[in-house]
C-alpha cells in the first residue's frame, strides 16, 4: 500500500523503503538527547529520558551502533539534524530492525499456536482511553487489556503511573504529537497498527482521555475495519461522537427535567447543527418531539442514529435508524430505560450501521 507522505515503510514485507531525501540517503545517528528538563512531567514528553528508557527494546539491534542517551544540555555531545523532520525520520530508521524482529517473533509464535489463534489468524486491536492520567479511573476492563498486550502503541497524554501498568514482556512503543512534532504521522500509526494486527499481535493503542473525542480513535478504528480488523474500543459503544470531517462538536442533552422545570426541547433550534453529534440522556419518552423539532430546525431527516439499551452489560441492545424514523423503531424493538440516544453522521461509522437489532445485539461485545 503506497502511503501518502514522503518518507514511508513497510513493516508488512520487512522492507525500508526511503524515497528521495535529497541527493542522499537517510543515516541513523547513533545519539538521542533526551531534555531533563521536562522529567518532571507526569505524561510522556517527546525526547525524555523516560520515553527512551521506556521503548529501549527498540534500539537494540546488533547491526548498527546502539543509540546512546544524552541529556546533558549542552549540544555539542551529539550531532542531531536540526529540523524535527530529520529527527523523526532518523528515529524511526533506528527503530525499524527491532520492529521487523518483533513482527517475526509474533508471527512465528501466531503459527505455533495453532488452534489457539482466531481463525483468520488476525490479532486483536483494543483502543483504550485512559482519561486525565490517574490509573485509579481506569476501568477494570482497560487495566486486564493493559497487562495482556503484545504490543502497546502510546501517546503523549498516557501518564507514566498509567504505563507502570504495562505487562513484563509487553513492548511499548512511543507514537505521541506535540506542535512542531509528530514521532509517527497518523498514516504510519494506521500501519503499525495493521502490520502488527495482521502478524497476529496482541495491540493496545493507549491513548490520553477519551479516544473517540478529539482523539482520531475514530480514524484508526475506521482504517482497520476497512482492512478486515476489528477494534475493541475500552470504554466506548465504538461510535466516536467526533471525527475529522464528519463531527467537529459534541453536544450532551437531557430529555427530561423536573416538574415545572424548562423544556428540555428549547436547544432543538440551536442544536439542529449536522456538523455536531447529540448524545441524549432519558430521552425515550420525549424523542418523537425532539426529532420532528431538530428536522424542522434543519437536520436532514436521514441523519443516522441510535439508541443505546442498557449500554455496556450482557443486556445491551441497539436500534440504528434514520433519525426520521428512530422513535418507531424504539418502539418496534421495545427498548426501556436506561437508554442513551446519539444522533448525528459519525453514527454511520459504526460496525453495525445499518444492521438490524437482531444482528447488531449478537456481535455487540461487551
Amino acid at each position: 500500500m503506497a502511503l501518502p507522505y514522503t518518507h514511508h515503510y513497510d513493516l508488512s514485507f520487512f522492507a525500508l523503503n526511503l524515497k528521495k531525501f535529497g541527493s542522499s540517503h537517510l543515516q541513523p545517528f547513533c545519539c538521542l538527547r533526551c531534555n531533563s528538563s521536562v522529567s518532571s512531567s507526569p505524561f510522556t514528553e517527546k525526547h525524555s529520558l523516560q520515553r527512551y528508557q521506556r521503548d529501549q527494546w527498540v534500539y537494540n539491534n546488533n547491526n548498527q551502533q546502539r543509540p546512546s542517551l544524552s541529556c546533558d544540555d549542552e549540544a555539542a555531545s551529539c550531532s542531531v539534524p536540526a529540523d524535527s523532520d530529520s529527527i523523526r525520520l532518523n528515529d524511526i530508521a533506528l527503530q525499524l530492525p527491532e520492529l521487523r524482529k518483533l513482527l517475526q517473533v509474533l508471527k512465528h509464535k501466531r503459527e505455533s499456536c495453532g488452534g489457539q489463534v482466531p481463525k483468520n489468524g488476525l490479532g486483536d486491536v483494543f483502543l483504550v482511553g485512559t482519561g486525565p492520567g490517574d490509573p485509579d479511573l481506569l476501568t477494570l476492563k482497560a487495566v486486564k487489556v493493559i497487562q495482556k498486550a503484545d504490543l502497546l502503541l502510546y501517546d503523549r497524554l498516557v501518564s507514566n503511573a498509567v504505563l507502570d501498568l504495562v505487562g513484563p514482556d509487553a513492548r511499548l512503543l512511543y507514537v505521541g504529537k506535540t506542535a512542531g512534532y509528530h514521532s509517527r504521522t497518523q498514516e504510519e500509526i494506521h500501519e503499525l497498527l495493521l502490520s502488527f494486527a495482521e502478524a497476529g499481535a496482541t495491540v493496545v493503542r493507549l491513548k490520553g482521555g477519551d479516544p473517540l473525542v478529539f482523539g482520531r480513535g475514530g480514524e484508526e478504528m475506521d482504517f482497520l475495519q476497512q482492512q478486515g480488523i476489528q477494534v475493541k474500543v475500552i470504554p466506548e459503544l465504538g461510535i466516536p461522537l467526533t471525527h475529522r470531517g464528519i463531527a467537529n462538536s459534541v453536544r450532551f442533552l437531557t430529555g427530561h427535567s423536573r416538574k415545572g422545570g424548562t423544556d428540555p426541547l428549547f436547544v432543538a433550534e440551536n442544536a439542529a447543527d449536522p456538523d455536531s453529534t447529540l448524545v441524549v440522556y432519558m430521552g425515550l419518552s420525549t424523542l418523537p418531539s425532539l426529532a420532528q423539532k431538530l428536522i424542522h430546525h434543519g437536520l436532514p431527516p436521514d441523519t443516522p442514529a441510535t439508541a443505546v439499551e442498557r449500554g455496556t452489560t450482557p443486556q445491551q441492545r441497539m436500534v440504528f435508524a434514520k433519525l426520521k424514523d428512530l422513535a418507531d423503531k424504539i418502539k418496534t424493538a421495545e427498548l426501556v430505560s436506561p437508554t442513551l440516544i446519539i444522533i448525528g453522521k459519525v453514527v454511520a461509522l459504526s460496525p453495525f450501521w445499518p444492521q438490524s437489532l437482531t444482528e447488531a445485539s449478537r456481535l455487540v461485545e461487551v
